[in-house]
């Protein structure tokens, strides 16, 4: 770092110049406070006579005390200055500008000094250093530094509240929160258009026209005037807001940022990072301001919230539609699932069969105590979550107490002794390669089965999920044929006609004594029932014979485990799993018998004795 480099940072932010005070010392040069004409640093060009070197020293008034602060070799005791307020610099090429800068606006700062003692007859710290030691006249000889500047009051001191304490990002956030306050009515018309790029800008991070200037343009914002002004600044005002500083409440500032994006980003003005950031910053704020999750919703990153809403559904794909399954798919499986011949060359059956193979396979899959949702996407874990914390933003207490909020069933946020937590369904512990073999060998599957496509290479990794699809095609084929039977349809409104027609040739045919007894006979002509009474007497016979839900190839295999004790060709016929098998006979039967009836030891599927003879009566007894 350069001598020079301090002196530009001087002037640019505090507007203050290089005094050269002593003709005959040219190489000593002082920078006062414009207001006071204190000095803050005493700056020092010597010229080593051995090397041929400058060798450019200051003397910064930031206090002693900076040293066990700051461990530094550039940093050392006042070469020049008397008094624990004073600090030595060297500047070379380990010399850190932030550091320096941070030093001298502390100098700027820090409290009035009654004088100043200035020793010119040290011993030089580094003995190849030789140049002509000489007194100089006291420094109130030389009178104070009157420049006229031109700083509001208000400026001057919301300047003078900066306090540095412990220096850290905190300490920077709170010194915001505190003089945003004290400006939040502030208003100004000293206009600048000058260039202004800084990382996590503050109020003190500008000097007085571009602090002029910001606030300038923030009062006509709030007026309705949005005109450009560096990303930076904007930046500025977007702290503000998230601050709550000139706000009423969280929602306002909610609102304020909202409007910000629609009038000036929506208006071309701003760069990209600016949105990105905002967006994250008004999601997070509205979090920990527990601002309702409808409305935070609409904030959240919407590839994260596709997701989210993705998770929900194949969790419980029973309470969903094909078409909102199939979408939830997509949406880890990509873009090709949906360009698969499987959807393109009939889209409604393609997207009803993927539904149902997840829906068959969320029901019937388990293993190693987890099921297919698990299996490939694991549990919802909790990390460490840091709101805005790449902003300006210093957390009051209120915002710490503790609270648990829920953006939606597989997204959580708590506050639990002031630190922040986030449980989620994370992606870097999804089982992908589970998931996408469900969906090649889906894919694979039903192209042949529906004859479309070019052919998909079979993977032996991906057989556990073969018996899962061709249960969805063997249901599917079923229920095809069922609607390719003949209805047949009976037109029983004739009946009466039928009737009457029948007693009218009965009476032709009568002769007159016949005729005559005709009402102490009865013509035995069988009557056709009611239609109504036979739909009743059908509906009462089928729940008297049978009131389950089991599907014609379960009932197959219970009458074979009838009849012979076994059902293995019956169900290796149709690839059929044993285990499978076993539990969704239990479930169908169980509002019926209350237990288990079926068992499966591993290698064989038995009826449990004791239900035996409840299955025969069901399945219509020994006949």
């Amino acid at each position: 770092m350069y001598l020079s480099e301090l002196t530009s940072y001087a002037e640019e932010k505090f507007n203050i110049r290089e005094q050269f005070k002593w003709a005959d010392f040219p190489s000593f040069s002082v920078l006062a406070e414009p207001y006071t004409g204190k000095w803050t640093a005493l700056l020092m060009r010597l010229h080593d006579q051995e090397s041929g070197a400058e060798i450019s020293r200051c003397d910064i008034k930031c206090g002693i005390q900076t040293l066990s602060e700051i461990h530094a070799p550039y940093l050392s005791e006042p070469f020049r200055m008397k008094g624990d307020k004073w600090l030595g610099v060297t500047f070379d090429e380990r010399t850190e500008p932030d550091v320096v800068f941070r030093l001298f606006d502390r100098a700027v700062f820090a409290a009035e000094q009654q004088g100043h003692t200035l020793i010119l007859d040290e011993v030089p710290a580094q003995k190849s250093e030789t140049y002509q030691e000489t007194t100089l006249p006291a420094p109130g000889s030389c009178g104070r530094n009157h420049q006229d500047q031109d700083i509001p009051e208000k400026i001057r001191q919301m300047m003078k509240l900066y306090k540095y304490g412990d220096n850290s990002f905190r300490q920077k956030c709170k010194n915001f929160l505190q003089q945003g306050h004290f400006m939040a009515d502030y208003e100004d018309n000293a206009p600048w258009n000058g260039h202004f790029l800084h990382y996590f800008p503050t109020y003190h991070d500008l000097n007085t026209q571009q602090l002029r200037g910001y606030f300038t343009w923030r009062t006509n914002l709030r007026k309705g005037i949005w005109q450009p002004v560096p990303d930076s600044l904007a930046y500025i005002y977007i702290y503000e807001l998230l601050n709550g500083i000139g706000t009423a409440s969280p929602e306002d500032s909610l609102e304020k940022l909202q409007a910000f994006e629609r009038s000036y980003l929506d208006s071309g003005i701003g760069g990209p990072e600016i949105r990105k950031n905002l967006r994250r910053w008004m999601f997070e704020f509205s979090v920990i301001n527990r601002i309702p999750a409808e409305t935070v919703r609409n904030l959240a990153d919407p590839d994260q919230l596709r997701k989210d809403e993705a998770l929900i559904i194949l969790k419980d794909p029973r309470e969903h539609s094909d078409e909102e399954i199939f979408s939830a798919l997509c949406a880890f499986a990509g873009e090709k699932l949906a360009l698969s011949p499987v959807i393109t060359k009939n889209e409604t059956k393609g997207i009803h069969l993927f539904a149902e193979v997840w829906r068959y396979g969320s029901q019937f899959f388990y293993q190693d105590n987890k099921n297919l949702f698990t299996s490939c996407f694991g549990t919802r874990n909790t990390y460490h979550w840091y709101p805005l914390a790449n902003a300006v933003y210093f957390h009051r207490e209120n915002e710490l107490t503790d609270m648990v909020y829920d953006l939606d069933p597989v997204r959580r946020y708590e506050c639990r002794g002031g630190i922040w937590m986030e449980k989620k369904y994370e992606n870097i512990f999804f089982e992908k390669k589970r998931f996408q073999a469900l969906i090649h060998e889906a894919d694979r599957m039903l192209r042949l089965y529906l004859k479309t496509g070019h052919p998909l290479k079979e993977k032996p990794e991906e057989n556990w999920s073969t018996p899962f699809v061709h249960a969805v095609i063997e249901i599917d084929k079923k229920a095809e044929l069922e609607a390719a039977k003949p209805k047949i349809t009976i037109d029983l409104s004739g009946l009466d006609r039928i009737r009457r027609d029948a007693l009218h040739t009965r009476d032709s045919l009568l002769t007159e004594e016949e005729m005559d007894n005709s009402e102490e006979k009865v013509l035995s002509i069988p009557s056709m029932p009611d239609p109504a009474d036979r739909k009743a007497e059908n509906a009462e016979t089928i729940q008297e014979s049978i009131n389950i839900s089991l599907d014609p190839m379960q009932i197959r295999i219970l009458q074979a485990l009838v009849k012979d004790g076994n059902a293995d060709q019956l169900i290796n016929e149709n690839h059929l799993i044993p285990s499978v098998v076993t539990d969704a006979i239990n479930e169908a039967l169980f509002d019926e018998i209350g237990d288990s009836v079926l068992e499966y030891n591993g290698s064989i599927i038995s009826i449990v004795e004791d239900y035996k003879e409840d299955i025969i009566n069901m399945l219509g007894g020994n006949n």
